[in-house]
């Protein structure tokens, strides 16, 4: 890739995505539509050459000044001294077309508004050129072959000038204008999905920039006040960073015991079972004793309210309030209808690189599979994001509930495999009681006992029973007693 000078967009991600921003004095097309956010990125990028001392202009070719300015004011942003042209009020086409009985109307409106926009140009002189929409150019043009000429005098007249153009296109047209992507030195395409259930959700991605290693792919973003807040592709390679391995105990003396010491930093933990067995108290459990020996800890609640969470944790004995308070304990509640997977694991991203955190808990998959649309999509984006975190160190718990309580249970995916350590949780009755039991089915990383434990919690906390070596068929939920012992 050769190398090239850049224009910074005013977008820390969308800058990260382009590896340092768009390619200057290029012709760059931006391509969505109604409502996507194109002008928002537009105005971002003209702000941001104003920010540094440079020259630019507002091309508006549908929209009214007064329409821009409600968008900016929106943002919060102040776009008085901003140079806007704006077709309509330029350009008296209209009453030349009417006036006019030689030649076609669009020729003599198209070459009024290409008349008027270098004047403007020349009074100017901008460095970055924002144009939105193209649909109005393609309806003066009349026909392709007029249209691309006309792009391709524009693209000249700018080049010669050294200005970075972006030209927004709103996808209009009948047919996908392939033509108009090829002229562009660069193509980013901004697209708004529209669940069946949530609001919408909004993904970039860069089509196309010559001369660029880009970052390919779909990034979620979001538009909210201040403009785009993009969620970039992890990419785990990217993060890696020496540590120190060791295990991470639970304060649980038992527990560990079971699981050879306890789990490993480094590596992944799955707490699976029906919902009610403890997976969560467990994994509370592990953050609490991080967070108490100075370690930040995070978790991510998908089903469970912060309240709850808060009388749940110090009916057991976990002083989690205290700690939320003091800051080693970050609890974030997660509604998977507001928030795109992306934007959660951007989320991780900077709770593990920017606050330091040391074991994150998701708190449940199947919440976070309910914001994915397709299974597949989850599997290879959890495995990304838990190589991240395996990379940093980092200890991540995460907990399936499965669908029913005695007897078989089938869980909602299966990411086993993707663990390095898998902890059963199951229901069983024993003589009119329902009771929980605790085993340890795989661990990478050394040695576990094979024991089936009873779990018991309580106000003194999470605990595990003797041995329950005198039943068979615990895992079942309905054991059968294997000696004349009770």
């Amino acid at each position: 890739m050769y190398s090239t000078a850049r224009v910074s967009t005013g977008i820390e991600g969308l800058d990260h995505i382009l590896g340092g921003g768009l390619p200057a004095a290029r012709f760059h097309l931006v391509q969505g539509e109604p409502g996507a956010g194109k002008t928002t990125l537009g105005l971002q990028f003209l702000l941001e050459g104003m920010r540094r001392g440079e020259s630019v202009l507002y091309v508006t070719l549908s929209e009214t000044g007064e329409e821009l300015r409600s968008v900016a004011r929106s943002h919060g942003w102040d776009v008085s001294a901003l140079p806007v042209f704006e077709l309509a009020a330029g350009v008296e086409y209209l009453n030349l077309s009417e006036q006019n009985s030689l030649f076609e109307p669009s020729e003599v409106e198209l070459a009024e508004v290409t008349r008027a926009l270098l004047a403007e140009i020349a009074r100017v002189k901008p460095v970055r050129v924002v144009f939105d929409s193209l649909s109005e150019l393609r309806l003066l043009a009349q026909s392709a072959l007029r249209y691309r000429r006309q792009l391709l005098a524009l693209k000249q007249h700018f080049a010669e000038r050294g200005a970075t153009v972006l030209m927004a296109d709103d996808r209009t047209s009948e047919v996908s204008d392939v033509q108009l992507q090829s002229l562009a030195h660069g193509v980013i395409a901004l697209e708004q999905l529209a669940p069946v259930y949530g609001p919408e959700r909004r993904r970039l991605r860069v089509a196309k920039m010559r001369g660029v290693e880009f970052r390919g792919g779909y990034h979620d973003f979001r538009i909210v006040r201040g403009g785009l807040r993009i969620f970039e592709r992890l990419v785990a390679s990217e993060h890696h960073e020496p540590f120190a391995p060791g295990s991470v105990p639970s304060g649980v003396t038992d527990l560990d015991a079971i699981l050879g010491g306890g789990l490993d930093r480094g590596t992944s933990a799955l707490l699976i079972g029906p919902a009610g067995t403890g997976k969560s108290a467990l994994a509370m459990q592990y953050a609490v004793a991080a967070a108490l020996r100075g370690d930040a800890a995070s978790l991510y609640a998908f089903d469970e309210g912060l309240e709850t969470l808060r009388a749940r944790s110090e009916g057991l004995g976990m002083p989690a309030t205290k700690l939320m308070e003091a800051g080693k304990l970050r609890v974030q509640q997660i509604d998977p209808a507001e928030m795109a997977p992306g934007e959660l694991v951007d989320h991780i991203r900077r709770d593990v690189t920017s606050r330091g955190s040391r074991v994150i808990v998701i708190d449940s998959l199947n919440g976070y599979l309910a914001a994915m649309p397709q299974e597949q999509f989850l599997i290879v984006q959890l495995h990304e994001l838990l190589s991240f975190l395996r990379q940093r160190g980092v200890l991540t718990i995460l907990t399936v509930a499965q669908a029913g309580l005695i007897g078989q249970v089938v869980g909602p995916v299966d990411v086993s495999y993707l663990a390095d350590t898998v902890v059963l949780l199951r229901f069983f009755e024993l003589r009119g009681e329902v009771r929980k039991a605790v085993s340890v089915l795989k661990r990478r990383m050394g040695k576990h006992a094979s024991d089936i434990r009873e779990l018991t919690m309580g106000p003194k906390g999470v605990g595990l029973g003797p041995r329950l070596s005198n039943l068979e068929g615990v895992l079942s939920g309905i054991p059968r007693l294997v000696s004349g012992r009770e």
